[in-house]
């Protein structure tokens, strides 16, 4: 106890506007204290310091630069789960054999306020546009995402399985740009579920010019573009739609910028085939 007051002594001395929390972060070893520490840690903003015995994860920022949550979310990114935030499967299933700690099932807390709500009302006009820019950059993070989508469900439209794998080639690209770190919080947890999924459509799409394979994925494709859209930020309405004939007469969804119906599962031969079933603002 001796020993932790002293080092947040110390580091409250060396970061500004300094604020102490603690934190569960679950991992095994020192290999995993190096990384944990070192994916948090920020010089004069930030310092992590996490007990391999009990995993608690000591964490000091300066509450003016960032949040623990924002934190806690650098530390899922390489890997670690927290009671707030789970790492990406793929990065998890990326560790080192005895880094692979055994993963809890939980509920991570999804709300949180912007930052833009947590200053304090009285922070000066540097300040409040710096903060402006952080929520514009964590708006935009996914435009291209959907934007891209957009393109290549129009290219189907007309039936142009060129013009599809180029789009969709994008569509990867934009996917890979993607900084999960500059997320808002409901938005990251649906990206680590999907971003494995949509990616992995999206390169099919890309590899081939076969017009029905090409549709084949686009369905499952459209189901989790659909979830991500609907916790994220999009400058336009966009409708939900649904073709009853596609997939086998099973029916399969879209999205559109627009209400009018082009079916992108038959383009020409039943264009007006379908219908709006929501619509998301």
């Amino acid at each position: 106890m001796v020993t932790i007051m002293l080092l947040s002594i110390t580091i409250n001395a060396q970061i500004k506007n300094a604020k102490t929390e603690t934190f569960k972060v679950y991992g095994n070893c020192g290999m995993c204290k190096t990384t944990i520490e070192k994916s948090g840690n920020s010089k004069k903003t930030a310092k992590v310091d996490w007990n391999q015995e009990t995993q608690m994860a000591t964490i000091t920022y300066d509450t003016k630069k960032t949040t623990s949550d924002e934190i806690l979310k650098k530390i899922a990114l390489s890997g670690y789960d927290s009671d707030k935030f789970l790492a990406p499967d793929d990065v998890y299933n990326n560790l080192h054999g005895c880094c692979q700690y055994d993963r809890v099932a939980k509920t991570p807390v999804k709300e949180v306020k912007s930052e833009m709500a947590a200053t304090d009302n009285h922070s000066n006009h540097g300040n409040h546009e710096a903060l402006t820019e952080m929520n514009n950059q964590k708006e935009n993070q996914l435009k291209l995402v959907f934007d891209n989508y957009f393109k290549l469900k129009d290219a189907l439209i007309t039936s142009d399985g060129t013009a599809a794998a180029s789009q969709s080639s994008a569509l990867v690209t934009a996917i890979n740009s993607v900084q999960m770190d500059k997320l808002e919080m409901d938005v990251h947890m649906v990206w680590m579920k999907v971003v494995n999924l949509i990616k992995e459509d999206a390169e099919h799409i890309a590899d081939t010019k076969d017009i029905k394979h090409q549709r084949d994925h686009f369905m499952s494709l459209s189901k989790d573009i659909y979830s991500l859209l609907k916790v994220s930020k999009y400058d336009t309405t966009v409708y939900f739609q649904f073709c009853p004939m596609a997939n086998g007469g099973k029916g399969a969804n879209w999205l559109s910028k627009e209400n009018e119906i082009k079916n992108p599962y038959y383009g020409s031969m039943m264009l007006s085939c379908g219908k709006t079933v929501e619509t998301i603002k």
